[in-house]
């Protein structure tokens, strides 16, 4: 299969939340560092293999088309362990907002949970073995 020109990969991906300090202090915690760019209105973690961009932007500072009947999507991050990410989501105030759902066919090895933090971001979280095969071909490169 060629590669793709168009999209690339995830570059960033952006939350808002109208308590900026206590966004920022919860994703400490779950992350388990601090972020590497940190400023008023804004701060940004790097996270994962790729070094991902995950930002996190004063509510404020949010488009005003954004509203409540707005669609959107959900970015699923790959996790090793996608019950213990849940549980420690779960544990650390944020709500389920989708259960571990098997996804395509039986023993794909897809796996997806979802959660709201507390500040109204949808954050999806996956077990994905296709992630897990191209880490692998990178490495082998």
């Amino acid at each position: 299969m060629a590669p793709s020109s168009v999209l690339r990969g995830m570059a960033t991906i952006t939350y808002y939340a109208a308590d900026h300090a206590a966004a920022k202090q919860w994703y400490t915690e779950f992350f388990g560092i601090a972020p590497y760019f940190d400023m008023p209105g804004y701060f940004e973690f790097r996270l994962g293999d790729y070094q991902h961009e995950f930002g996190v932007i004063d509510a404020k500072y949010a488009p005003p088309a954004r509203s409540a009947d707005t669609g959107g999507s959900i970015t699923y991050w790959h996790v090793d362990d996608i019950k213990a990410t849940l549980d420690r989501l779960l544990a650390l105030g944020a709500k389920e907002f989708e259960p571990i759902t098997h996804r395509g066919q039986e023993g794909s090895g897809f796996t997806t949970a979802a959660v709201t933090d507390p500040f109204g971001n949808i954050l999806g979280i996956m077990t994905n073995p296709h992630y897990l095969e191209i880490l692998q071909q990178k490495a082998g490169k």
